[in-house]
């Protein structure tokens, strides 16, 4: 848990202190703030996991931060607050809130929904790299090794070939293709066709028969995992007289990966 840094922002010093050094002792990185203009200094520098939240602040409304919170990548907010009417806990909810904890309450129970938010937290983060025996992508730095060769694509083709990869071998249709690999493009789907000719043109050892990404008939495409993941003993041979083209070395940058 030493990883996850959590932000405590409560007016009160004396919780403050308490909450923080109850996470402290269970593993957490806790940063403590009394107020608003702090914690956003804080949150900048920090960029923290999770922020437990007051919503009764001295330099400003609690939800209209909570507001801002929720404009941040992959924050997550634990509002405590004591007003405990059902429409003070829909607004806070509404307002960006993961979850609404109202006071007084039991140490445990605070312990055990924080541990519940990180747990949530670390089924959102993407793993750092996607494996699949011979073929390796690097989500972080965005390259691609396949058979120890680094392979450079560009990033329409990283982005294919993530997609396919994360699918772990089920065919995807050309629609959900683009939807996930480009979600911001207007290209007809067919556009697909090309991209996927220009990849196996990288990746595959001989591109018009391809066994990597492999073409499924009325559907779409899929990468063939079961391949990649086979022993030495259990690739296909070669062909005699064919040669293994030279695959391109150059590394490519780090570009973001679209959403999708």
């Amino acid at each position: 848990m030493g990883s996850v840094c959590i932000l405590i922002v409560e007016g009160n010093p004396h919780l403050r202190s308490l909450l923080g050094w109850h996470l402290q002792q269970v593993g957490y990185g806790v940063y403590q703030s009394a107020d608003i203009r702090h914690a956003r200094e804080i949150f900048y520098n920090r960029h923290p996991t999770l922020v437990i939240l007051d919503n009764e602040l001295p330099d400003g409304d609690g939800l209209e931060f909570c507001r801002w919170l929720y404009q941040q990548q992959e924050t997550l907010i634990l509002i405590l607050s004591a007003r405990n009417t059902e429409s003070d806990i829909v607004e806070g909810l509404k307002s960006g809130a993961d979850d609404y904890l109202k006071k007084p309450f039991g140490m445990q129970e605070f312990l055990a929904r924080v541990e519940s938010l990180v747990r949530r937290h670390r089924r959102m983060t993407p793993p750092a790299s996607l494996d699949y025996g011979d073929l390796q992508i690097d989500l972080v730095q965005r390259r691609v090794r396949y058979q120890e060769d680094a392979i450079e694509l560009t990033p329409q083709e990283f982005s294919l070939l993530y997609v396919l990869a994360q699918a772990g071998g089920l065919p995807m249709s050309r629609p959900e293709l683009l939807r996930r690999a480009w979600p911001d493009a207007i290209d007809n789907p067919r556009t697909i066709d090309t991209h996927v000719l220009s990849l196996r043109k990288k990746i595959e050892t001989d591109p018009r028969q391809p066994s990597l990404i492999q073409t499924v008939r009325n559907v779409g495409y899929r990468l063939n995992t079961e391949i990649l993941n086979a022993t030495p003993a259990q690739q296909p041979e070669q062909p005699m007289g064919k040669k293994t083209p030279m695959r391109q070395l150059t590394p490519v940058g780090a570009v973001p990966l679209s959403r999708g």
